[in-house]
């Protein structure tokens, strides 16, 4: 006699292991190519963009010229 357990699910059965599934494996594909295309884009939107000239640094000469002293 088995105490709160009934018969049936007394006995394991290994037909009832679930997997992830078809289901699971067509999701996780279609998140990877969705991700290509996105990289894609991203990269396609990097190069369009033309960086800022900046403030240019002093040359060498510049740095040592004496005349040009901070007052």
């Amino acid at each position: 006699m088995t105490l709160g357990v009934p018969a049936a699910a007394a006995t394991s059965s290994t037909s009832n292991d679930v997997g992830a599934g078809l289901i699971a494996f067509l999701v996780v594909a279609a998140m990877a190519v969705a991700l290509v295309f996105l990289v894609r884009s991203m990269n396609k939107q990097f190069r369009k963009i033309t960086p800022q000239p900046g403030p240019t640094l002093p040359d060498d000469d510049e740095a040592r010229d004496p005349a040009q002293t901070p007052d």
